[in-house]
């Protein structure tokens, strides 16, 4: 009798139903789409500011780094060996960065050899790295890294070196202009190993920074320029991160005063100091430094990205309530008489409101399926919209799309429900 009188108030109200499933469904799917790009944001934002350079530094340990100025290579005294295994890091070895538990969190890293050179407006700097180098892992995969994509925010007149031809070079626009350069022109300058170079100038770039002053070319060019074949000084590397919280924190300070449980948390979770970490333990002798106004600017930001999205959603479902509110409480007014007559008849407010409540979950449920299919279709177009690409579907999305819609019902329902609890037979079947 129950589902019988259920299924009977569903089928005379249609019109007032088609109205309230619309309404939970326009809730769940805003609420649904900004979940769905929430539980994607992470990754997303990371990729976004991947755009504006490396989050981590690999030096010698036996480097001086203070406020980011590094040493120019071939100025340092002693023995060869003492001076190589000191200040400078093995080419052959970069490899090893793509072979740390988390190489697929490492977008691309460049290595670089900063020395001085001659040229006919005075000293410069020449800067060797990667272009665009593809490495050979001993897994049998292959890798595309270089400094190109790391700098990616710069602007290129021309086109940049290549790896294979170290008499390519690309100036920075301030040199450029005091040497009257440009892509294509001839470039002389003077070393302290290999004498005078002649260079091919295939690019001018604008870093926005000191490095307009600079020539870059191949590590292979300035390892010739400073006497320092197969080393380089630094390493510049761009992963995707998990904003640190304080685990990260500790482990940042002391990896060994950890539990064995939060060590194992820690080292298997992309927390930038887990990453440098990991980068220490497969290439020894190095130090790697994060570059905490990145690192702190991505957890900033993807937090407060995500605390948007939380209080968006939580006021898209408190509106969908109001309305469902003012919806349901309609419905009872205009089925009083029917209320009033089935209490008259012997049942009670526990009965009615069950009733009362099943038909509006069976009508929310109904509304919040068609609802969670459009948030997942709005949730692709937001990615795609803000971030150029797709974002992935959560399943967990799915329970909380259920939660939401029991919620939202069950909150724009009080109301109706403490209405059809006042509500006395006598006075509704006497018309007052």
């Amino acid at each position: 009798m129950f589902w019988k009188m259920a299924a009977g108030a569903l089928g005379r109200q249609k019109g007032k139903h088609a109205l309230i499933a619309f309404t939970v469904g326009l809730g769940v799917s805003l609420a649904t789409a900004m979940l769905g790009v929430m539980f994607d944001v992470g990754d997303k934002v990371n990729q976004e500011l991947k755009t504006y350079g490396a989050n981590l530094t690999v030096i010698p340990r036996g480097a001086s780094l203070a406020g980011e100025k590094y040493e120019f290579a071939g100025g340092e005294g002693g023995s060869p060996e003492a001076v190589q295994d000191a200040h400078y890091i093995r080419e052959d070895e970069l490899y090893k960065i793509k072979m740390i538990f988390w190489a697929y969190n490492i977008v691309d890293f460049a290595p670089f050899l900063n020395t001085r050179v001659g040229t006919g407006a005075g000293p410069a700097v020449l800067a060797g790295t990667w272009f665009s180098r593809r490495l050979s892992l001993p897994t049998g995969d292959e890798v595309e890294t270089g400094m190109m994509p790391l700098k990616s925010w710069w602007t290129l007149e021309g086109r940049a070196g290549d790896d294979g031809d170290p008499s390519g070079v690309i100036v920075g626009r301030d040199l450029a202009a005091a040497l009257g350069l440009a892509p294509g022109g001839e470039l002389a300058v003077s070393t302290e190993k290999a004498g005078e170079v002649n260079l091919r100038v295939t690019g001018v770039f604008d870093s926005g920074g000191e490095e307009n002053g600079w020539i870059i070319g191949t590590t292979a060019l300035a390892q010739e320029a400073a006497g320092l074949p197969g080393l380089v000084q630094r390493v510049e590397v761009s992963a995707l991160t998990t904003p640190e919280n304080d685990l990260a924190r500790r482990a940042a300070m002391n990896p060994g005063g950890l539990s064995r449980a939060e060590w194992d948390t820690w080292y298997c979770t992309a927390y930038i100091s887990s990453i440098a970490y990991q980068i220490e333990e497969i290439i020894p002798g190095v130090r790697v430094k994060p570059v905490m106004r990145v690192a702190e600017s991505e957890g900033a930001i993807l937090e407060k990205t995500q605390l948007m999205i939380i209080l968006l959603t939580l006021l898209t479902l408190f509106c969908s309530a109001l309305a469902i509110s003012n919806l349901v409480t309609a419905n009872i007014m205009e089925r009083s008489v029917e209320i009033g007559l089935m209490k008259a008849l012997g049942a009670d407010n526990i009965s009615v409101s069950l009733l009362v409540l099943t038909e509006m979950l069976v009508v929310a449920f109904a509304g919040g399926a068609a609802g969670y299919l459009c948030g997942l279709g709005l949730a692709q177009f937001i990615g795609k919209a803000v971030f150029g690409q797709l974002v992935a579907v959560k399943t967990a999305v799915i329970p909380l799309a259920a939660v939401m819609i029991v919620a939202v019902t069950l909150l724009g329902s009080l109301p109706a429900l403490r209405a059809l609890l006042r509500l006395k037979p006598t006075e509704v079947l006497h018309g007052r």
